[in-house]
C-alpha cells in the first residue's frame, strides 16, 4: 500500500524529534564526562598527583654504621665487619612462603629456629618488608642462593655489617655486646627510634655497647624506590645516606688489661687499676670471663646455659656490680675519720688482747693471741682489729659514713658500664629503714672493720684508694674521647682533708707492704721506685661460733668454696709519687695476704713498667716462681692472641 504525502511528512517529523532528543541525551551525557573529567584532571589535580605518588614510591630506611670503640692507644676493640645475609620479601615469595624456606634450607644450612623465627617475621610484618632468614653466611652459600634464584622468589643476597670483638674476653664486661632488638626492648623505650623495627637490627644490650647506645646507633638514611601496584621494587630513584655512628674511645689499655684477665685466670675475682691524675680506668676486669662475639647473632642454649650455670658467674661484671664487705681495707677510713676528727694522734696505743668484750659479747681480733700494744702504724701494718673497735666507740658510726663518702664509697660512679652499684655506707636511718630495727653499738664496731652492713665495689675501693694517695676528689673516667672529641678528666678537686693525717696514713699503708711484721710484706716491691702502699683485707661470708673458736677456727682451705673468706688488696704506686690505685677482691679466696696482694702487686709492675717486669723488682726468693709464672702468662696470651689472628682470618 503506498504512503500518502501526508503520511511521510508526519513520519518524518517523528524522527526529527527523536533524532533531537537522542542528540541532546548524548550531549548531556558527553558534558557530564567533560566536566567530570575537568574536575579530575584540573580542579582535583594535585590531590590525584600524591596519592599515585604515594601508590608508586615507598621511602625505605638504610641502617646507619655503628660507630667503632677503641682502647686509649687506639687499638678498635669493637668494629663493623662485612657480613653475607640472605633476605626474603614475603610478597615477592608467589604466595608459598614455607616452600620457599623448604626450598632455601635444602641449599644452606640453617637452624630450625632460626627458620622457624624468619617465617614467623615474615608473616608477621608487612608484605614488603625484608626479614633476614640467614646472617653471616659463607660465599659458597651465597653462590647457591644466586644460581638457584629462579627457584627462590623473593630470596636475595646482601652485604651487610655485623659487629665482632677482636679482643674477645678481654673486653665483655665492659664494652658488652650487642644483639638483636626485642620485644622487651621496644617495651621499655618511649619513643622507639624507627630502626629498631628493623627485623634483626643490633643494639646493645649490656656494657658500653648498651650505655652509649644512642650515639654509637648514628642516625639512619633513607631511599626512594618505586614499586608496583603489589608493592614490588621496581627500581631505586634516589638515596640519602645517613649518619654513622660516633666512634669512641675508651681510657683502657688493652695491653694491661689482657695481663690483668690473664693474672685473675679462671678465679672468681675483679681488678681495677686506676689513674692517680686523671681517674682514667686503665684496666677493669672481672673473671672468669666470655666471648661477646657469641652473642651477636644469638647465643646457643648450651652456650648459654654452660656460662648461666657456672658458679663463678662468668656473666656478671663483678668490678662495678659485685658488693663484699671491705673488711680491712676499710680501715684507713675509720683511722682517718678519727685523725680528722681530733679524737687520736697517731702516737695514741691501744691494747689488744684479742678481743674487746661489750655488753657481754666478744669482738675478736684475727690473731687469737692479740697484738699487744698498737699504735696508728702497727694496727694498720698488723691490721689489729680491737684497735679499729675502740676507735669506733670513740667517733661513732656517723662520722665514719660520712669519711666513707668522703672517700668514695657508698656512691654510684657514673661510667658507662652495667648495673653500677652505689655499695652500702650504713647509717642508723639505713638500717632503720631497711631492716626496721634500731641501730646498737655492736653495728658500729662491726662497721669499723669493714663488716656488717658495710658493701662496696672493686671499683669503689679503687677510688677509696686513689683519694687517699691524692687528697683529692678522684672520680673513675672510662670514655676518653668521642669522635676525637676528649671527655673531662676525673681529677677532681682537694677533699679539704688535713694534709698531714694524710700522710699519716699513707706511712702506715707503706708499713703493710714493706715492714716485716706487715700483713703484704711478702708481696712487696724491691725497686725502689716503684715501691707500693696498700692494705690486705680478709671479710667473712660465715658467722663463727665460739663452740668454733674454742675448738678452733676451721681453715679457708678445709671449707666449702662458697663459704670461706673474700680475699681483698688495695694499693698506690710509687709510694711516694703516686701514678696508680689498684684495687682487687677474688671471690672466696681465702686471706688478702696470701691470695689478693700477690696479684695486685704483679699488677702494679705490669701497669708501671709497662712491659713485663724484671725479676728485680721482685724478692729473691719469689723470682724463679714469678720466672715460671711470666713464662706461662706469655703462653697463655700469646695462644689467646693466635686464637684471635685465626678468627680475623
Amino acid at each position: 500500500m503506498r504512503r500518502t504525502a501526508k503520511d511521510s511528512q508526519t513520519s518524518s517529523r517523528s524522527l526529527t524529534r527523536r533524532a533531537l532528543m537522542l542528540g541532546g541525551a548524548q550531549a548531556a551525557v558527553v558534558a557530564v564526562l567533560g566536566m567530570r573529567m575537568r574536575y579530575l584532571q584540573v580542579e582535583q589535580a594535585d590531590q590525584f598527583k600524591l596519592l599515585a605518588e604515594e601508590n608508586r614510591i615507598n621511602i625505605r630506611l638504610i641502617p646507619p654504621a655503628r660507630g667503632q670503640i677503641y682502647d686509649r692507644n687506639g687499638v678498635v676493640i669493637a668494629k663493623n665487619v662485612p657480613s653475607y645475609r640472605i633476605n626474603m620479601v614475603r610478597e615477592d615469595a608467589g604466595g608459598d612462603v614455607d616452600l620457599v624456606l623448604r626450598r632455601l634450607s635444602a641449599l644452606v644450612p640453617i637452624p630450625p629456629d632460626q627458620l622457624e623465627r624468619a617465617s614467623a617475621d615474615l608473616k608477621r610484618l608487612r608484605g614488603d618488608t625484608p626479614v633476614t632468614v640467614a646472617d653471616r653466611v659463607s660465599w659458597d652459600d651465597i653462590s647457591k642462593v644466586a644460581v638457584n634464584a629462579p627457584a627462590l622468589p623473593g630470596v636475595s643476597p646482601e652485604v651487610g655489617l655485623s659487629r665482632h670483638y677482636p679482643r674477645g674476653a678481654d673486653f665483655a664486661h665492659v664494652v658488652g655486646r650487642v644483639g638483636p632488638v626485642s620485644d622487651y626492648d621496644l617495651e621499655r623505650i618511649e619513643d622507639p627510634d624507627p630502626l629498631l623495627r628493623i627485623p634483626r637490627f643490633q643494639i646493645g644490650k649490656v656494657g658500653v655497647e648498651a650505655e652509649v647506645e644512642e650515639m654509637l646507633r648514628g642516625k639512619a638514611g633513607t631511599k626512594r624506590v618505586e614499586v608496583n601496584a603489589s608493592g614490588r621494587v621496581m627500581r631505586e630513584l634516589d638515596r640519602r645516606e645517613g649518619k654513622a655512628g660516633a666512634n669512641v674511645q675508651l681510657t683502657v689499655d688493652h695491653r694491661l688489661q689482657d695481663y690483668v684477665q690473664a693474672r685473675l685466670g679462671e678465679q672468681s675475682a675483679a681488678a681495677i687499676v686506676l689513674d692517680c691524675d686523671s681517674g682514667d680506668v686503665l684496666a677493669i676486669a672481672s673473671s672468669p670471663s666470655y666471648d661477646p662475639n657469641l652473642f651477636v647473632n644469638g647465643i646457643s642454649v648450651a652456650d648459654y646455659r654452660a656460662l648461666t650455670d657456672n658458679p663463678y658467674r662468668p656473666l656478671v661484671p663483678k668490678s662495678v656490680q659485685g658488693l663484699y664487705p671491705p673488711g680491712s681495707t676499710f680501715k684507713m677510713v675509720t683511722a682517718l675519720a678519727a685523725l680528722e676528727a681530733g679524737i687520736i694522734t697517731p702516737e695514741d696505743t691501744v691494747y689488744c688482747p684479742g678481743h674487746l668484750e661489750l655488753s657481754g659479747r666478744k669482738f675478736h681480733c684475727w690473731k687469737r693471741a692479740g697484738h699487744g700494744s698498737v699504735d696508728l702504724m702497727n694496727s694498720l701494718a698488723e691490721s689489729c682489729d680491737v684497735y679499729y673497735y675502740d676507735l669506733a666507740l670513740k667517733i661513732g658510726i656517723d662520722a665514719i659514713s660520712a669519711m666513707a663518702q668522703r672517700l668514695g664509697l657508698g656512691i654510684r660512679h657514673n661510667i658507662p658500664m652495667s648495673s653500677v652499684k652505689a655499695g652500702v655506707t650504713p647509717t642508723r636511718d639505713y638500717k632503720r629503714a631497711r631492716f626496721a630495727q634500731d641501730w646498737v653499738v655492736g653495728d658500729t664496731v662491726n662497721a669499723s672493720i669493714g663488716q656488717g652492713f658495710v658493701l662496696a665495689s672493686p671499683l669503689q675501693l679503687a677510688v677509696m684508694t686513689a683519694r687517699l694517695a691524692t687528697g683529692r676528689s678522684v672520680s673513675p673516667r672510662l670514655v676518653k674521647s668521642i669522635d676525637g672529641v676528649e671527655q673531662p678528666t676525673g681529677r677532681g678537686e682537694p677533699l679539704g682533708l688535713d694534709p698531714s693525717n694524710l700522710a699519716k696514713l699513707r706511712r702506715a699503708m707503706f708499713a703493710v707492704t714493706n715492714n716485716r711484721n706487715g700483713t703484704a710484706y711478702g708481696s712487696r716491691i724491691i725497686e725502689d721506685t716503684f715501691r707500693m702502699a696498700g692494705k690486705t683485707g680478709t671479710s667473712q661470708v660465715r658467722n663463727i661460733t665460739e663452740a668454733e673458736r674454742r675448738r678452733g677456727v676451721t681453715r679457708n682451705e678445709d671449707l666449702p668454696w662458697e663459704r670461706r673468706d673474700h680475699a681483698l688488696f688495695v694499693n698506690f704506686a710509687p709510694a711516694d709519687a703516686p701514678r696508680i690505685a689498684v684495687s682487687v677482691v677474688i671471690e672466696h679466696g681465702g686471706g688478702g695476704s696470701a691470695a689478693a696482694a700477690p696479684v695486685a702487686r704483679d699488677i702494679t709492675l705490669q701497669a708501671l713498667y709497662g712491659d713485663t717486669p724484671p725479676l728485680a723488682a721482685y724478692p729473691e726468693k719469689d723470682r724463679s716462681r714469678i720466672k715460671a709464672q711470666q713464662e706461662r702468662l706469655q703462653r697463655e696470651r700469646q695462644a689467646r692472641e693466635d686464637t684471635r689472628d685465626r678468627g680475623r682470618a
